[in-house]
């Protein structure tokens, strides 16, 4: 081997390190928003639940005010 082959092959060596380590650095990354995506998906159900209860409270709020108002029509006649 010539010292031009060598010279090429280390340049190889080199790209091939760079890109092993960009590798490394984007599976880390995919694993970081893998993670905040959990994370995130957790807080929107949670969020939603709480819609959900919150819908149910305010539908039994106005169920009881209908009725309520229907015993003071009834008081009226």
């Amino acid at each position: 081997m010539t010292t031009g082959d060598m010279e090429q092959f280390q340049l190889l060596e080199e790209k091939i390190d760079r890109l092993i380590e960009m590798i490394r650095d984007l599976k880390k990354e995919r694993d970081s928003l893998t993670e905040k995506l959990h994370i995130q998906e957790e807080k929107l159900a949670d969020m939603t639940a709480q819609v959900e209860e919150l819908k149910s409270a305010r539908d039994s709020a106005k169920q009881r005010l209908i009725s309520l108002l229907e015993k003071i029509e009834q008081l009226e006649v």
